[in-house]
């Protein structure tokens, strides 16, 4: 049927619920051409976005050029704090790459009609944001030239590494996340991918024809369809859960105080779903904002998204508050000079931690008026990762200031180098997701189109009420 025939019904949506409430009837093209805004040619803005960001990233591969040429000594590791900023930056993006599974995926499964317009988004910051992570390692290390020295392959030196490191874990558990998770966006990418194949000219047309790879639509393919993004979906799901317990178990099974804890596998994943979570829904504000997509990304959407934070903050603050209890209770000497020298050199640190991780959260989410004012679930959102940032770095360094000995105990300081490569990773996962929105459709537009057909709204007495067709 023809995109001038077949209609389906407005998303036009109220403030205040997110649910339909006219009955004007939009056509196929004309929701394509709402979903797909983001694909119209570039602005001067967007170039000067670009040009903003990409300037932000050459400086920080300056700033690694500089580290490269005169040595670590640049930057503000030392003994005994030889883990620093790169090595929290790297759990923090992990920590976010969760978003897409994590939402996604459970939410997929869950079969919640109200996930579709923010699959998207949720899965390509999975992709963007474990890149990112994955490069730091590699920044990490001393005489970056000559990195593939950990990699397990035959060699004349008869070098290999120790595969009972969890350290060479991490690279199995990342590099498994990537191609997973480039899949399960791929593979929800498919039937929108022959849309803009269809509606398109020159190179996008060459490029979307051979990303769809035939894809018409048909019964058959969309059975096929629905059963694969199924399976992915619970196949993804553990291998999240694995990486940061991957990532958790590289400080758990030392016997650093502060780390040698068994609650760190499930207390890090908690928290990668936290900041994910917040991470998703400053995404869902930027694209709505940007994009125009007010009837689609509606406050529905912020209230249910606010429900899973306020949910998710409750338990992180359970597994911190846990964690300091037994620690508390225990009072080892060694693991209590720990908490003191972090509650007392750290003190605003500790205290914004506390309140972005858990008191504002709690407090604002348990508030609908506040879970679907977008103004108050951007500043939430945003708090949440600085907080979660400075989580990630309560836990690595003051353990290694306080080692065991107080001969061994030292301080640290980041410098210029290590600021600037994080910035610049923060403005490289920006760039990246600015180019894949004016490549691919930020909003799963198929899926958006199927629930237009599945909702409706039936006479029930003197009202209205809306319904929603059930998935198969």
């Amino acid at each position: 049927m023809s995109e001038s025939h077949e209609s389906y019904s407005s998303h036009e949506s109220h403030k205040t619920n997110g649910t339909h409430a006219t009955n004007e009837t939009k056509t196929v093209g004309q929701l394509n051409d709402e979903l797909l805004s983001s694909l119209r040619p570039p602005t001067r803005r967007w170039y000067l976005l670009a040009f903003f960001l990409g300037a932000v990233v050459a400086w920080g591969l300056f700033a690694f050029t500089w580290q490269v040429t005169h040595g670590m000594y640049v930057t503000g590791k030392d003994r005994p704090v030889m883990w620093g900023f790169y090595i929290t930056g790297f759990v923090f993006w992990v920590g976010l790459s969760h978003s897409g599974t994590m939402v996604s995926a459970i939410l997929r499964l869950s079969r919640a009609n109200w996930r579709r317009p923010i699959l998207r988004a949720a899965e390509a910051m999975t992709v963007f944001s474990i890149t990112v992570a994955g490069l730091f390692p590699l920044i990490h290390l001393g005489r970056n030239w000559i990195f593939y020295y950990l990699i397990p392959y035959p060699n004349q030196r008869g070098l290999w590494p120790n595969f009972r490191s969890a350290l060479l874990w991490d690279v199995t558990a990342i590099t498994s996340y990537i191609i997973g998770s480039s899949i399960f966006l791929y593979l929800g990418m498919l039937p929108d991918l022959a849309v803009v194949r269809d509606r398109s000219h020159g190179w996008r047309r060459k490029l979307y024809t051979v990303l769809a790879m035939g894809w018409r639509g048909t019964a058959r393919e969309w059975v096929v369809y629905h059963q694969a993004s199924t399976l992915m979906a619970a196949l993804i799901i553990p291998v999240a859960v694995s990486v940061h317990s991957i990532v958790a178990w590289d400080f758990a099974v030392t016997v650093v105080p502060g780390w040698h804890s068994t609650i760190f596998p499930p207390y890090f994943v908690i928290g990668a779903i936290l900041s994910g979570v917040a991470a998703v829904i400053t995404l869902m504000i930027i694209i709505r904002r940007a994009f125009h997509l007010e009837e689609y990304l509606t406050p529905l959407h912020f209230d249910n998204m606010g429900k899973i934070l306020l949910v998710i903050s409750l338990l992180w603050s359970y597994a911190y508050f846990v964690e300091v209890q037994t620690t508390w209770y225990a009072h080892e000497p060694i693991e209590w000079e720990v908490f003191s020298f972090m509650a007392n050199k750290y003190t605003f640190l500790l205290l914004l931690m506390l309140v972005g991780n858990s008191l504002l959260p709690i407090t604002a989410m348990c508030f609908k008026r506040l879970r679907r004012s977008i103004g108050v679930m951007l500043s939430v959102s945003l708090l949440v990762n600085v907080a979660m940032f400075i989580e990630r770095f309560l836990i690595i360094v003051p353990s290694l200031s306080h080692k065991n000995m107080p001969f061994i105990w030292g301080s640290y300081r980041p410098s210029w180098v290590e600021i600037s490569v994080n910035i610049a990773a923060l403005a490289g996962f920006a760039l990246l997701y600015t180019f894949f929105a004016k490549l691919f459709p930020i909003v799963a537009v198929t899926d958006v189109r199927e629930l237009e057909v599945r909702e409706a709204r039936v006479p029930l007495g003197r009202a209205e009420v809306p319904t929603v067709a059930g998935e198969e």
